[in-house]
């Protein structure tokens, strides 16, 4: 789930990789298992496609639709379908049932690069900015993702930056307390402070108090609402006033359920913000899950066109409330729950 890094002895070390417990199977099937029913609805739609005892245009014209209506998006689906003939002539695949397997391999493919583990300690004390669209899940995953880091046994300070919505600070102080039964977990916060003061002094504490990772929880809004938009740019730029090299991470929180929506949401923060990463949620039941083709396509372009910004990654997926329903993103995992 996660890259540790541990200080050696001496200053001036480099910090060195420590590997993360392996997961348990069962575990991670139960994962899988709950993933591919959150998906059952475009899975259902293009397996339909496969059925059939021919490969030809009319099945290249069904999945098409398919994949349009899974939100894949136009530019994503042509990609696919492309890459997806080529593979065929390549294979000389004669079953629909073989093209379908060749679909998974070209959407697991198109999905690899997002797929890397969020690393922790390489620069000491890791500091993540959390945004979002309101409604998102913001909140519920950052509650989640300290959860994770403390049964890791990571010290965790939550900076309650979400000053502007009356319930935050308590959500986030709730979360705060069901992580405490399983590691170490603070929060930071101010009724009614400034969003980028509160930052501030959650990081500075956070490197005080020697914490493995501080987490701030920003205010939603709509990429739309320029003038919020520059107040989570000033957050941005408080936080690297504390840690020059911070912050460390850049994480926008995306519904699953809002189709290519969601795209033009990671283009807007990534613009304003430079993401490092995603976390995707609420991939229970009546989300499509092909936009993330449409993103990897981007972040593909991105990653072409500007070659000294991070690549983007997807960490995380959500599919439900629960604390164990937030993991890692696993392109293949991913690919055959979204064909089915």
């Amino acid at each position: 789930m996660f890259s540790f890094f541990r200080k050696k002895s001496g200053t001036e070390a480099p910090a060195e990789p420590v590997l993360a417990p392996p997961e348990p199977a069962e575990q991670r099937q139960g994962w899988v298992e709950r993933l591919r029913g959150g998906l059952r609805k475009t899975g259902s739609s293009i397996a339909q496609v496969f059925t059939g005892a021919r490969i030809d245009e009319a099945l290249y014209d069904e999945l098409e639709a398919a994949l349009l209506m899974a939100d894949a998006g136009p530019t994503a689906t042509r990609h696919l379908l492309d890459d997806l003939k080529r593979r065929v002539r390549d294979a000389d695949a004669t079953e629909p049932v073989a093209v379908k397997a060749l679909l998974a391999d070209a959407l697991s493919d198109l999905l690899a690069p997002l797929q890397r583990p969020l690393e922790i300690g390489r620069t000491g004390c890791t500091v993540m900015m959390v945004v979002g669209v309101n409604g998102a899940g913001k909140t519920t995953s950052i509650g989640k993702l300290a959860c994770h880091l403390a049964e890791a046994r990571q010290k965790v300070l939550l900076a309650a930056a979400d000053t502007f919505r009356a319930a935050a600070r308590e959500q986030l102080a709730v979360w705060a307390q069901r992580v405490a039964a399983r590691g170490t977990v603070d929060i930071v916060s101010q009724q009614g402070g400034d969003p980028a003061a509160v930052t501030y002094d959650a990081v500075v504490a956070g490197r005080a108090r020697g914490c493995d990772v501080v987490i701030a929880d920003t205010a939603g809004r709509l990429p739309t609402q320029l003038h919020l938009m520059e107040e989570l740019k000033k957050v941005q730029r408080v936080i690297a006033k504390a840690d020059a090299s911070a912050p460390h991470e850049v994480l926008l929180v995306v519904d699953g359920n809002t189709g290519q929506n969601a795209l033009a949401q990671v283009k807007a923060f990534d613009a304003a913000l430079k993401l490092t990463g995603l976390i995707v949620t609420k991939l229970d039941g009546t989300a499509k899950g092909g936009v993330l083709a449409a993103i990897a396509l981007w972040a593909r372009q991105r990653a072409a066109d500007q070659p000294s910004q991070r690549p983007l990654a997807v960490y995380f997926l959500g599919v439900g409330e629960a604390l164990e329903d937030l993991e890692t993103f696993d392109a293949r995992e991913f690919a055959h729950a979204l064909l089915g």
